[in-house]
């Protein structure tokens, strides 16, 4: 995987210009590379994930396991999926469902945090 380091605020702009992000799972029961196109948000060095549905198949594979590989800008990250719920983390919640409200008229479902390699780089 190419890796790159989007140090500047331009690197951050162009995720915020960006409509698409490439996630891959492995899946859960084959093993094998699952890549879904997916509206996302990105804020303070992280990318963001809504799902409508708690048994999307992607969501079931991150469950599974939290290693991905996506794809923005023209670029590809290693990256590590977490759960962020409404009950444990309020205001990032509220956040990340505010930031996709405004980019795509939606923010309504499970928000998924991903870390990407480029953090702390």
């Amino acid at each position: 995987m190419k890796k790159t380091n989007p140090s500047s605020s331009s690197k951050d702009n162009n995720f915020d210009r960006e409509q698409y992000l490439y996630l891959t799972t492995r899946g859960r029961k084959s093993g094998l590379p699952r890549e879904i196109e997916i509206w996302f948000t990105y804020r303070e060095r992280r990318f963001y994930l809504i799902a409508e549905c708690p048994t999307s198949s992607w969501v079931q594979n991150l469950r599974a396991d939290p290693k991905v590989q996506i794809r923005v800008a023209g670029q590809s990250y290693t990256a590590q999926a977490r759960f962020i719920t409404s009950e444990a983390e309020p205001e990032l919640h509220r956040a990340i469902a505010g930031l996709s409200t405004k980019k795509y008229g939606w923010g309504d479902g499970i928000v998924v945090e991903l870390v990407a390699d480029f953090v702390g780089s």
